[in-house]
């Protein structure tokens, strides 16, 4: 989309500015980083950035002749946020699994408990049957409650509250939800990335040394990994098809749910966060 006005994006923002805003947004997304974006709705200055990236991307006058070091550094960009969601996809199954790992425990905790309290026969059977699923403080716990000869003592009543409140942590799951919150914000800004980025590169003519580290990268993969199947080469995936496989856009419309309205002036430049 072309704005009214700019004769030469170049002359406006220079080549040195936006590696330095790739640079930013870099920090920004690094898992390391003191700095991370908490939500990508409500963070100006980040999307200021992506804005900036983009415009350069598109408006550039002469495609052919783009600057190689900002075309290579857009691209290490969008492959980094690429590898970087994929990573936190399988970061976010995890945890899912996890949860319902939990889910599963608390059951299993609860039912032992009740056999237990009501004394029932085979108790120290299902007792002995959890300790591999339960720390050695847990099992004593419950050991004690079985052992004590009345449920009003103090003991049993302290240790009874103890194995509920470790039922309740398992079937709430609180860490595990805080950390899924916490990486599916940090998606929504990868993918914001991925697609803003990635579809502005698409239309600029890849450049020729680039073209060639590209090619060797993939040649001395196919070369370093035999993966034979009817004596067929399979060569790595180019990164276009990684964005395309790494539900990035699936995962916007369906589990992120995201919703992002960008308002930013005619020529966004990255202003420094205040």
């Amino acid at each position: 989309m072309s704005r009214s006005g700019i004769v030469n994006v170049r002359m406006v923002i220079t080549e040195e500015k936006i590696l330095s805003n790739i640079d930013k947004v870099k920090k920004l997304i690094n898992p390391n980083s003191k700095k991370q974006i908490i939500q990508l709705e409500e963070d100006a200055y980040f999307k200021d950035l992506i804005e900036s990236i983009k415009t350069y991307l598109i408006e550039y006058p002469k495609k052919k002749n783009f600057p190689k070091e900002v075309y290579k550094a857009a691209y290490q960009l969008v492959e980094y946020t690429t590898s970087e969601f994929e990573e936190n996809t399988r970061k976010i199954e995890e945890l899912i699994r996890q949860r319902e790992t939990n889910i599963s425990l608390a059951a299993k905790l609860k039912k032992t408990l009740n056999m237990i309290v009501n004394k029932e026969e085979n108790w120290k059977q299902a007792l002995k049957e959890i300790s591999n699923d339960f720390s050695e403080d847990i099992v004593d716990t419950l050991s004690l409650i079985g052992r004590a000869k009345s449920k009003k003592s103090q003991n049993c009543q302290d240790a009874m509250k103890l194995i509920n409140a470790r039922i309740a942590n398992l079937e709430s799951n609180l860490h595990i939800e805080i950390d899924m919150e916490r990486i599916e914000d940090r998606s929504k800004a990868l993918s914001y990335i991925g697609i803003e980025i990635a579809d502005a590169l698409k239309a600029i003519p890849e450049p020729q040394e680039i073209e060639k580290e590209t090619q060797a990268c993939e040649q001395e993969i196919v070369e370093n990994e035999q993966y034979i199947e009817e004596t067929r080469m399979e060569v790595k995936p180019s990164l276009w098809q990684r964005i395309k496989n790494s539900k990035i856009v699936r995962t916007i419309n369906k589990i992120m749910r995201i919703r992002i309205v960008v308002q930013i002036p005619a020529l966004p430049e990255g202003k420094e966060e205040k």
